[in-house]
């Protein structure tokens, strides 16, 4: 008789697997950024049990899933005070971890700096133009230095987003020496000509 060779796995250890990290990365619940989360989750417990005790949801798709019509046709419906209402189980869950809710809510409402900047060289272009022509958008078009050709609708788009960064456009004022109380509305020279006239 012939003997068949079975290609049998050998248990062999695994020198290249840290088995304490693997241990520890199927075990966790991962890194949670958000600091409101963070202080109130019980490691204990599963992700889910964690988020619905706060009254969050952990996946909106199945908490509120595309309605189909069939399945509605069929659900049973009291009659309450000549209204239809639909009876409904465990909609309402008491929440223990009310607080993270609100908290991020107002967390939420909060108003944030923006962290928009422009790029240096985009700083030293727009400066040069303003320096030449003010904010005379128009002038700025016939520039021999305009390569991208932009309209006088993009210049005044670009410069207008330029002097609502703060941190740019006050070093650029510095630069010049020129104090924020010196911009006035009569300054030709911070003033917008001719913008709106498309036909000039």
């Amino acid at each position: 008789m012939v003997r068949t060779l079975k290609n049998r796995r050998q248990n062999r250890y695994q020198y290249d697997k840290n088995r304490k990290n693997l241990k520890k990365k199927l075990n966790s619940t991962g890194k949670i950024k958000c600091a409101e989360i963070k202080h109130d989750i019980d490691h204990r417990k599963s992700v889910t049990k964690n988020i619905n005790e706060m009254g969050l949801v952990f996946n909106v798709n199945k908490k509120f899933p595309t309605p189909n019509y069939k399945q509605d046709k069929t659900a049973i419906n009291k009659l309450v005070n000549g209204f239809v209402e639909e009876d409904i189980q465990g909609e309402l869950q008491e929440c223990p971890k009310k607080h993270v809710v609100e908290r991020l809510e107002k967390s939420a409402k909060e108003l944030r700096e923006s962290k928009f900047k422009i790029s240096k060289n985009q700083v030293k272009i727009l400066s040069y133009y303003i320096d030449k022509y003010g904010l005379n958008y128009k002038l700025m078009v016939k520039d021999h230095k305009n390569y991208d050709q932009h309209t006088w609708r993009q210049f005044r788009q670009k410069i207008r987003k330029f002097m609502s960064i703060p941190d740019q456009f006050a070093k650029y004022l510095e630069e010049r020496n020129i104090i924020d109380t010196d911009i006035t509305e009569n300054d030709p020279k911070w003033q917008e000509s001719n913008t709106d006239l498309e036909d000039d």
